[in-house]
């Protein structure tokens, strides 16, 4: 790994951990602070990395700056009850062109994938989402992306990659790997008719604020099938989150962004996880700043509570439960271990599908299985596999 691509964070922001309480994060967390100083890798679970870029940031430029605010917010909170297992590894600063940006980016993730640490994303605009997705393609599988946006970040095809076309570049691009894609929190008023009937076509999953914000609940099964996590602060109402120039006086409070920042550390294949477009010029009394913090503090306590129950393990370890329905047969299986649910697809062994087949649902689905109705997001999955 060329560490060269990471910019070691000022001492004084050492000092200002190092004068946190002695069990805040500040005093647990290692970080990388000059040349030579590179945390010890081998034992950590997570990895905090700032991507200084913000030139494809549509609408809220200065986006990637004084990513030390949101450190600082950081180091004065204490863990839960668990171990802290996390690096700080400094800043991607922004490269001669942006596209070494993305390459530097992708490659740093492409190495903590690898040795299954997590890494937790800060900064820079949400079009790094897409250098995000791209570090997968040395995995050679396909990847499930939920993104937290008031927008779809479609665009047009032929304009450049930036904050509001990155999804379009994921969809369309080789090599892709795109399973499937969920947005939670989309506002209508921001997304043409035209792109919610793609995205419906394409069989992929969205959830309006509204659907959300009354049953937060809905978040949990499709964040448990994603891998990649992107939040775009413009999801969080403008009085909660002010460092955004995007935002909008409608969208998530603070407490239910950290709810659903917790369903994404609680996911068992949630393999990476970012925070975009902070704004460290428009922020209001840091409070942006101390809310980025409390949503990472939030993940990190999510991943060091999974339950890691995917099925499946030892078959005493889930109930299973056969609906016929029209000209299926559903298998339903229950977790003894968590209580949460999946719906089982069959397929042949050699489909290149296989690790979906189990797909996360809630008990709700299995009522309207059992009541002779087809839960949407079988079917979604089921007709994707066999495009």
């Amino acid at each position: 790994m060329n560490f060269d691509f990471l910019k070691p964070l000022d001492d004084s922001l050492l000092v200002h951990a190092k004068l946190q309480a002695n069990s805040s994060l500040g005093q647990c967390i290692e970080v990388y602070t000059a040349k030579g100083n590179f945390p010890d890798l081998s034992n950590k679970k997570m990895a905090l990395v700032g991507v200084e870029e913000g030139r494809a940031a549509v609408g809220n430029y200065d986006t990637g700056l004084k990513l030390e605010e949101i450190r600082k917010e950081l180091y004065k909170l204490y863990p839960g009850n668990w171990p802290v297992n996390i690096a700080d590894l400094g800043n991607i600063s922004k490269g001669n062109t942006i596209e070494d940006t993305y390459f530097a980016l992708n490659e740093i993730i492409t190495y903590l994938l690898k040795n299954k640490i997590i890494p937790i994303i800060i900064g820079g605009g949400q079009d790094l989402t897409y250098a995000n997705y791209r570090a997968y393609d040395k995995l050679e599988q396909t990847v499930n992306i939920v993104t937290v946006d008031s927008k779809f970040d479609l665009g047009l095809i032929e304009e450049d990659l930036n904050s509001q076309t990155f999804l379009s570049k994921i969809v369309m691009n080789q090599p892709n790997n795109l399973f499937n894609y969920c947005n939670i929190g989309y506002q209508t008023y921001f997304n043409s008719q035209e792109e919610i009937d793609l995205l419906d076509n394409l069989f992929f999953e969205t959830y309006r604020l509204g659907e959300v914000v009354n049953s937060i609940q809905i978040v949990e099964p499709a964040m448990r099938d994603a891998d990649i996590v992107s939040i775009d602060l413009s999801a969080v109402r403008n009085s909660d989150a002010s460092g955004n120039n995007n935002a909008s006086p409608n969208g998530f409070t603070g407490a239910e962004i950290c709810a659903i920042a917790r369903y994404a550390g609680i996911s068992d294949k949630v393999s990476s996880f970012g925070i975009y477009e902070f704004n460290s010029k428009l922020d209001v009394k840091n409070q942006t700043a101390q809310l980025i913090a409390q949503m990472i503090w939030y993940f990190i306590e999510g991943v060091n509570y999974r339950a890691n129950d995917y099925p499946f393990g030892l078959k005493d370890n889930y109930q299973k439960y056969i609906v016929p329905i029209e000209n299926e047969v559903l298998n339903f299986h229950k977790s003894n271990k968590s209580g949460r649910w999946w719906m089982e697809i069959s397929l042949n062994d050699n489909n290149k599908f296989k690790r979906h087949s189990l797909i996360p649902c809630t008990y709700q689905d299995y009522v309207c299985a059992s009541n002779q109705e087809i839960p949407d997001r079988w079917y979604k999955t089921l007709k994707k596999m066999v495009q």
